[in-house]
């Protein structure tokens, strides 16, 4: 909605200034031609990640702060029933994750650096579990979308695995992104829209708070 809207205000934007355009030799029609052209160029370079680390409302307002990240949407991945919804998912037994899709500039930001930005929000140890929430649909995972991601993400794994980072071995599991489903809409922008939620500000604020403090120079 938010990507749909810009793409209106520049529309309307360009309607307003045809006299300026058609007086340098462009008409109407040329310069909506040529927002379209763009928009349509940025959208071929972007790239995909899709991740699990606990309650997608966490994950989500995390990611929405990176610089270079275009779009985070929730949702649910690697299940094995088609369109689930939000009470099937919190079952435990559909096989999805807890997921964001992240739209993201890789002129901007690296698939290493979103890696490590996921490493240190949660806590990727514990097995099917993120504090309070546990269950399979809460299980640390990354999705890769191709071998390149596949490879990024084992040997970033094995690095941080190392690092000593942790006390306990990592358990993300990294498996190949077969499907997301996006999640109703009252999940998507929740922190944006909640942020005095209970839940807000007792699980989110403090991720926000160690975000800003570990990775400043990444945000928005």
């Amino acid at each position: 909605m938010e990507e749909a809207m810009k793409y209106f205000v520049a529309i309307i934007m360009l309607t307003a200034t045809m006299s300026i355009g058609a007086g340098e030799g462009l008409t109407q029609n040329d310069q909506i031609s040529e927002v379209m052209e763009n928009k349509s160029m940025e959208d071929e370079r972007m790239k995909t990640a899709t991740l699990g680390a606990g309650c997608f409302w966490c994950v989500e307002a995390i990611f929405q702060k990176l610089k270079g990240v275009k779009k985070v949407t929730s949702g649910y991945a690697g299940g094995q029933i088609k369109n689930p919804s939000y009470k099937e998912v919190t079952r435990g037994n559909t096989g999805h994750a807890e997921s964001v899709q992240i739209q993201y500039d890789p002129d901007e930001i690296g698939f290493e650096k979103i890696l490590e930005v996921f490493w240190k929000t949660h806590d990727p140890t514990t097995l099917n579990r993120q504090g309070a929430d546990i269950g399979p649909q809460y299980r640390s995972v990354i999705f890769y979308h191709d071998q390149e991601q596949k490879r990024i993400a084992e040997e970033s794994k094995k690095k941080m695995d190392r690092s000593g980072t942790f006390n306990d071995p990592i358990v993300t599991a990294i498996e190949p992104y077969k499907n997301f489903y996006v999640a109703e809409d009252y999940h998507q922008d929740f922190y944006k829209n909640n942020p005095n939620q209970p839940y807000c500000r007792f699980n989110i604020d403090p991720k926000m708070e160690k975000m800003q403090q570990q990775f400043g120079r990444y945000l928005k």
